[in-house]
């Protein structure tokens, strides 16, 4: 009788088996690597030229930015043995900061490193590609870059300036303003002036604030001097080395004006086509490494760097009522826009496409926080 219902089982199994796999073949396979088949069968033989090029950026040696910069100069002279030599300027070395686009542009340099919405006045849609207000986070930067077409996007607009372009350094969320008002809600921000820049300038323009794009180097003088109430920059990280917490008393948060901060790098477009195949697969590989590092190593900074600051200024949060009228303002600044901008359209559309057909997921995984033992226990279930 034993044996009896060891084979049983061992039938029953096996149908089971067979049922599973009938119905796996029903389903084509979910998702594919697109790269695998043009991988496979390599038809280029390495290089043997020595190329020496030159980067410059609108970046000084003080911020973060200029090590993700040159952190894509050291990994592409890695892989390649040194075959391309990207040597990188920082901002007035070579070139004054904003003259940075223009230079590569023109084939004076052959690489840039950028925040794109610096290049808001020459093409309002290169906004989209550093960071939109409400928009896209780190993670949804990096899909929607790489899986739903925002890459090739980013290629076509500077390829409308002699360029080719690929995403250079995800710094993820940045942190909101410094400020000697404390400001949680909507009325706080009626006639506050602010440093900012992009089209956070104009949405707080628009909710009543008074707001100036001071470069980043004058926004210390001009805190301490009482010129502005408040500013953003960046990151903690990037924030920390900048001293803002020595002249103001709050960090008004969180930083809806830029949930993620996406970089890009940027290629004359003849250099760049006279590379060999080898190469052009190096810089792209360097590309993706330089984009997953900065993203790692900022935020791994920050945490020391938010300890820091929470030392010496109080951080404030806007109420819910007040992100609220944040986000609607925001949108109805975002639809004004698209109707006047076809290729604002065009990207922000796509990214808003991304942002509805992820809800699902993100609303299902909700409640996996990845707070400590004693956080979570309090209570504090979502991020």
């Amino acid at each position: 009788m034993r044996r009896f219902f060891q084979l049983l089982m061992v039938f029953f199994l096996t149908a089971c088996l067979a049922t599973a796999v009938s119905a796996a073949e029903k389903r084509e396979k979910f998702g594919m690597d697109k790269r695998h088949d043009s991988a496979k069968r390599v038809s280029f033989k390495p290089s043997t030229e020595k190329i020496r090029w030159k980067m410059v950026m609108p970046w000084d040696k003080g911020l973060l930015f200029y090590d993700i910069a040159v952190h894509f100069c050291d990994s592409v002279r890695l892989a390649s043995a040194g075959r391309l030599d990207i040597k990188p300027f920082a901002a007035g070395e070579m070139v004054p900061a904003m003259q940075s686009f223009d230079t590569v542009s023109q084939g004076a340099a052959e690489v840039g490193h950028d925040w794109p919405g610096y290049w808001k006045g020459k093409n309002e849609a290169f906004v989209a590609f550093a960071s939109v207000p409400f928009g896209l986070d780190a993670e949804g930067y990096n899909i929607w870059l790489y899986e739903k077409g925002g890459a090739e996007m980013m290629n076509e607009l500077y390829g409308k300036f002699n360029m080719v372009a690929l995403p250079g350094g995800q710094c993820g969320q940045e942190m909101g303003l410094f400020s000697n008002k404390r400001a949680s809600k909507m009325e706080d921000f009626k006639g506050m002036r602010v440093r900012t820049v992009g089209w956070y300038m104009d949405i707080l323009n628009n909710l009543g604030a008074s707001v100036s794009p001071l470069p980043g180097g004058e926004i210390y003088l001009a805190l301490e001097r009482g010129v502005i109430d408040a500013a953003e920059f960046s990151s903690p990280a990037i924030n920390y080395p900048m001293g803002f917490d020595e002249i103001t008393k709050y960090a008004i948060q969180p930083g809806v004006h830029q949930p993620g901060i996406q970089c890009a790098l940027f290629f004359n477009k003849p250099a760049y086509d006279k590379l060999p195949e080898d190469l052009k697969w190096i810089v792209d590989i360097a590309a993706k490494e330089t984009q997953l590092w900065s993203y790692n190593w900022i935020n791994g900074l920050n945490a020391e760097a938010i300890r820091r600051f929470k030392q010496k200024i109080e951080i404030v949060h806007m109420d819910k009522d007040t992100l609220l009228q944040f986000r609607k303002t925001t949108y109805e600044y975002m639809e004004e826009l698209k109707k006047k901008f076809p290729d604002v359209k065009k990207v922000v559309d796509s990214q808003e496409e991304f942002l509805k057909s992820y809800t699902d997921w993100r609303e299902a995984r909700g409640g996996a926080a990845a707070w400590p033992y004693e956080t979570y226990m309090g209570g504090k279930i979502l991020e």
